[in-house]
């Protein structure tokens, strides 16, 4: 997002707020790049997120089907090719670049809270604890965007079964015709309140995260020029890319670990059957019952993966878009 936005005492020029470009034009920007970074992270890590549903989502009182995300990957290959770890593809695809350009852009907005609160002049960059901030802010309104698609990517990934019918693989209108049809409009929003806290929550250790590394890389960097006329063009300069993907991997490691818990609520909450004679659980209804069948570890099943693939995930995602952001200006 901002690989260039912090040093320690030398304010980077390239990064300062500035009114060379209109509002509108700022906005077109975070849409069109967010967009095409997160088409490219989604495609990196989609058969993880597969896998990662699929252990989040085995039924309570039924012995494990999966012993963990090496067996998930396997069964899921030999039942469906690799092609069936993309399974539903188009609307996550839909849904990354949704949430991506979604976070950028009231990732901008949040700052612009941060600015009108008085808090920090527009001067100056923002202190770490204000992007913490705008990452919770940015996230929280992402949320309302991003739970009706994740749901019907869950619901692509994890077939289920209703009254006891074996599950067929749904496609994407299909899930949406089905939730609409039994459940209205509202029900493509089931699974919100788990969205909100990881995405809240999640969001403001990404970008936190990914701007507190990139702080202390240019204060390594900083600390190992010989001149202040090196100093000087380091601090105006990008970091190295491999210093920004690790940032951005930072980043997204963070995110999935802190609040994974919440994600697992989520996406039990969002693969339950459509129209069966079950009611849907409320948030602490499903958290409960997962604790009561498996405890704490239940809560945690397929982080491993999650926070593995994350990695490279976010890694490019922030490398896409600061590189757009830097060489292609509209």
């Amino acid at each position: 997002m901002a690989a260039t936005q912090a040093t320690s005492t030398t304010l980077i020029p390239s990064r300062l707020p500035t009114r060379e470009k209109s509002a509108a034009m700022e906005v077109v920007e975070d849409l069109t790049y967010g967009s095409t970074a997160g088409i490219v992270g989604k495609y990196i890590e989609y058969p993880f997120d597969t896998v990662k549903v699929r252990l989040q989502s085995q039924p309570d009182h039924l012995p494990l089907r999966y012993t963990g995300p090496l067996d998930c990957f396997r069964q899921s290959i030999k039942a469906d090719g690799v092609l069936g770890l993309y399974r539903g593809i188009s609307a996550p695809l839909f849904g990354a670049a949704c949430e991506t350009s979604s976070l950028f852009l009231f990732e901008r907005l949040g700052r612009e809270v941060v600015y009108a609160s008085g808090y920090c002049s527009r001067d100056r960059l923002l202190p770490l604890s204000a992007l913490w901030f705008t990452g919770a802010f940015a996230g929280a309104f992402t949320s309302l965007v991003l739970t009706p698609i994740e749901l019907v990517k869950c619901k692509v990934q994890v077939p289920a079964s209703v009254d006891g019918v074996a599950p067929k693989v749904p496609s994407v209108g299909s899930v949406i015709r089905d939730v609409y049809k039994h459940e209205g409009l509202r029900g493509f929003w089931h699974g919100q309140m788990g969205t909100f806290l990881r995405e809240s929550g999640g969001c403001a250790a990404w970008f936190g995260s990914k701007e507190t590394t990139t702080k202390l890389f240019y204060l390594l960097n900083e600390q190992s020029a010989t001149s202040q006329l090196e100093k000087d063009a380091l601090a105006t300069e990008a970091l190295p890319l491999w210093q920004q993907a690790v940032a951005g991997a930072s980043a997204g490691m963070s995110y999935n670990f802190l609040f994974f818990p919440a994600d697992t609520v989520k996406s039990r909450m969002q693969t339950s059957p459509v129209g069966g004679t079950k009611q849907n659980r409320t948030f602490m209804q499903e958290g409960r019952a997962l604790w009561n069948q498996h405890g704490l570890r239940g809560f945690y099943r397929g982080c491993g993966i999650t926070v593995l693939r994350s990695a490279p995930s976010s890694a490019f995602i922030f490398m896409v878009y600061d590189g757009l952001k830097r060489h292609l200006p509209m």
